[in-house]
């Protein structure tokens, strides 16, 4: 009887974001998988892995950061080359998930755009998908295969809680939609009131909101206002600002994807938000940095959850046995 090969672990980073994929590996006691990956003259990209990655179990890690096409395409074509060059099992490690925000039609004739990113990755290959706080749930069932959709909750309030668990807190949603995810944010910061944003959004008009009113008692509290992803920061912003004007003490912004798209920064300065707590599953370049801006490292939780796949373990035991944050 022959013996079964032992499992081989390889970690595997495209050109988005480095440096979170650098410390991934590190603290998984690897080091990334030498890549040569350029562009053609006319755009076009070529990928090649410089070691057998034969039968190997294999974690591909992308950031779907801008310019957000060529970076879906280059983690597609890692894919596609790890398959053909018979790759055991292929995990895509999305930080951030591409187009993720189109997830149904509002109006006739549109795409679902998070649907046909998923059926891409299944095409080229994937056999499943690690993701961190994707921007609604339902996204984990486009994919064919499993979805590890891993939460940034503990890693964004273990810091909150630290700096400012002495004082009295409340917990704000900029929307109705997410008031379970502030729900989970109240538990870990011992039971703090929930508030939540009322807002209007024209459809027409994507990236604008106009905050109404806030709902629930946030005066002379220290306002910890929770979201996924910070883009042009309007909706953001017009909450913090609608909280200091309903009478809340301090305004802590606190969102794991900082894509930080113009004008995001000056937004962000003006507003009435004491500090902007974000995590590093996108590049932040120097120009985006200011002063406010706490970045904390997401590396661990992947990290951890590639472990546990890699062993055949739980990924829910991450998250005292929950799938997502909803």
């Amino acid at each position: 009887m022959r013996k079964r090969p032992k499992k081989q672990l390889m970690v595997f980073s495209g050109r988005a974001n480095p440096g979170l994929a650098q410390e991934v590996a590190k603290q998984l006691g690897t080091e990334l998988v030498p890549t040569s990956a350029y562009d053609f003259a006319n755009g076009e990209i070529y990928v090649r892995f410089e070691e057998s990655v034969r039968g190997s179990d294999a974690f591909v890690i992308q950031s779907h950061t801008s310019p957000i096409n060529e970076n879906i395409m280059e983690h597609l074509l890692m894919v596609d080359a790890l398959k053909r060059a018979s790759a055991k099992r292929i995990t895509v490690v999305m930080p951030f998930y591409g187009y993720a925000r189109q997830d149904k039609k509002h109006r006739g004739r549109e795409p679902i755009s998070a649907r046909l990113v998923a059926d891409l990755f299944k095409t080229a290959g994937a056999d499943r998908l690690i993701c961190v706080d994707l921007h609604t749930d339902q996204i984990q069932g486009f994919f064919d295969g499993p979805v590890d959709h891993l939460m940034a909750i503990p890693v964004l309030s273990e810091y909150v809680d630290q700096r400012y668990g002495d004082q009295d807190l409340a917990v704000v949603s900029p929307d109705a939609g997410r008031i379970k995810v502030a729900e989970q944010w109240s538990k870990r910061l011992g039971g703090a009131p929930l508030a939540f944003i009322h807002k209007t959004r024209d459809i027409n008009r994507p990236n604008e909101t106009v905050a109404n009113r806030v709902v629930g008692d946030v005066e002379n509290r220290v306002c910890i206002l929770v979201d996924d992803m910070i883009d042009t920061a309007g909706t953001i912003t017009k909450a913090a600002d609608a909280l200091k004007a309903a009478g809340a003490a301090e305004v802590v912004i606190a969102a794991t994807h900082a894509i930080l798209s113009e004008p995001a920064v000056e937004k962000l300065q003006a507003c009435s938000a004491r500090e902007v707590i974000v995590t590093n599953t996108l590049p932040i370049s120097a120009d985006k940095e200011f002063e406010g801006l706490t970045t904390l490292s997401i590396a661990p939780l992947i990290s951890a959850a590639i472990h546990e796949v890699f062993e055949d373990g739980s990924v829910t035991s991450l998250f005292g046995g929950r799938a997502g944050p909803s």
